[in-house]
């Protein structure tokens, strides 16, 4: 049998496949053997005597699945599912952020509404910028202890 070594990586050149996915009609191996350009290959493949089978790729049908559950219902998202602390999932400092803009929204509200005065907004404007409340119950704890009426 002749050595097809260098028609088989010419093959897979031209087709851009790996070597594997080459394969020779056995009818024409003495012909394949006397091919010894790209243009005498090509013509071998565009005749038939040489098969190149086409690239595998990878199905991304599971994971198109997975990702519309988690869009959809927010499934494979509970616990078990998770990975890393909780800071790796929602950084520190957008969680300070959503907890900031909502207290000082919640303060300028309550100033407006005439339920605190000046002083009380500026001193727990000062505290929720030095990071003095965990939440906005926090915030409401503390106006209640000055003496305002927060529910």
């Amino acid at each position: 049998m002749p050595e097809l070594a260098l028609q088989r990586r010419l093959a897979a050149q031209i087709k851009k496949v790996g070597e594997n996915n080459v394969k020779f009609n056995p009818e024409y191996l003495d012909e394949i053997a006397e091919a010894l350009t790209r243009k005498d290959v090509k013509k071998l493949i565009k005749d038939g005597k040489i098969i190149v089978e086409e690239r595998k790729g990878i199905s991304n049908g599971r994971l198109k699945e997975r990702k519309e559950k988690k869009r959809k219902r927010g499934e494979r998202r509970k616990e078990g599912s998770r990975k890393g602390k909780a800071g790796a999932r929602r950084g520190k400092k957008e969680l300070w952020i959503s907890k900031i803009r909502k207290i000082r929204k919640y303060l300028k509200w309550l100033r407006d509404n005439n339920i605190i005065d000046k002083k009380a907004y500026r001193l727990a404007y000062k505290r929720a910028k030095g990071n003095a409340f965990k939440s906005l119950n926090d915030v409401k704890t503390f106006l209640n202890q000055l003496g305002y009426k927060v529910e």
